[in-house]
């Protein structure tokens, strides 16, 4: 079946995100920085921010678990910001010419909290039709139920729609669900899994367009 959409995951595909960008600034200690991001504020506790569980609640259960490190704890919240490398440019660059023959989506596990700081600093976010953030809807990825509520948000259909993600485990739960799907990987080049399903792509830069306020819960 002809693909009509193409749903988009942005850390580590159109937005570089990383906690050592902003930790290699705070540790002198390469190897305390690594403890600290595997064993304080890691990838497992970052997920119940991006579940909806709120900064100062995660904070605070950090700060008490952890209290010798209570400064570079509150760095996560107070600069998050600093995590940022910046828009995944050859991918992002395809957004305009690719937004003018399919429907293009989001499908992101983030916060609540910090998805507008992001959103109001990239230009290519105004050319998705919508977006479902994790921490809105209390649901990650892989967990089907958030893929059915892309589907039933916007009327899609996953046959019809292409999903592009970088972890392998939300790559599959799309494609068990019948979604066409691309694992992007630092050793696959977007533009050309693109055409090798046949989409047309012109790798044209970014227009200049007006950025819209980001605002909980787009709809459309």
């Amino acid at each position: 079946m002809e693909i009509k959409n193409i749903v988009f995951d942005f850390g580590a595909v159109l937005i570089d995100w990383n906690p050592r960008y902003l930790y290699r600034t705070v540790f002198n200690d390469e190897d305390e920085m690594e403890h600290f991001l595997s064993e304080v504020c890691h990838l497992g506790w970052n997920q119940q921010l991006d579940l909806g569980t709120s900064f100062e609640e995660a904070i605070a259960e950090r700060i008490k678990s952890f209290p010798q490190y209570e400064p570079e704890i509150k760095k996560y919240q107070n600069n998050w910001m600093e995590m940022i490398g910046g828009e995944i440019k050859e991918n992002t660059r395809l957004i305009e010419s690719l937004s003018q023959k399919y429907q293009l989506y989001g499908l992101t596990n983030w916060s609540a909290e910090t998805f507008p700081l992001v959103y109001n600093q990239f230009d290519f976010f105004t050319k998705l039709k919508g977006i479902v953030v994790s921490g809105e809807e209390k649901l990650v990825k892989p967990d089907a139920r958030i893929f059915n509520l892309l589907l039933e948000r916007y009327e899609l259909k996953a046959e019809e729609t292409l999903f592009v993600d970088d972890n392998k485990a939300n790559v599959d739960a799309a494609k068990s669900l019948g979604f066409k799907t691309i694992h992007f990987t630092d050793k696959v080049i977007l533009s050309s899994e693109l055409k090798k399903l046949g989409l047309l792509v012109h790798e044209l830069g970014l227009k200049s367009i007006s950025v819209h306020r980001y605002s909980v819960g787009i709809k459309s």
